[in-house]
């Protein structure tokens, strides 16, 4: 099992979330999500100044096999979104945690965080899917 950042806090559909320095919260799938989808071949992102809603579908990841719905992990604007990934999906797989990222919000109730995994209880959940 791939090793699971700290700093991030999960929703059970897979997508991560990171506060940064600013406030600004950084979005992504995470590394048990990329690894079940396998080689991802095209990424659908938000368009900046988009709002979009906690628990709401707001991106696609699509990979050989399947196409998966990314939703939001809290209610905001997104203000920034990763446009290399459009040459290079393939990012996700490699860096999911890194340079893998999708989207940014300006979260509007950063309290909405306080309702996600964190680290230990995503490992938790995947080792129960596991099973």
């Amino acid at each position: 099992m791939s090793e699971i950042p700290g700093d991030l806090k999960f929703l059970k559909s897979h997508e991560w979330a990171r506060v940064e320095g600013d406030g600004k919260i950084t979005v992504g799938i995470s590394d048990h999500a990329q690894g079940l989808l396998g080689d991802l071949v095209y990424v659908e992102l938000p368009n900046v100044g988009d709002r979009v809603e906690a628990g709401n579908a707001c991106a696609v990841v699509e990979s050989v096999k399947a196409a998966s719905d990314v939703y939001a992990p809290v209610s905001g604007t997104v203000v920034a979104v990763n446009a290399a990934l459009a040459d290079k999906p393939e990012t996700i797989n490699e860096d999911a945690y890194g340079e893998g990222w999708l989207y940014v919000l300006e979260a509007e109730e950063p309290d909405q965080l306080n309702e996600l995994l964190g680290p230990d209880d995503y490992a938790e959940l995947l080792e129960d899917d596991d099973h």
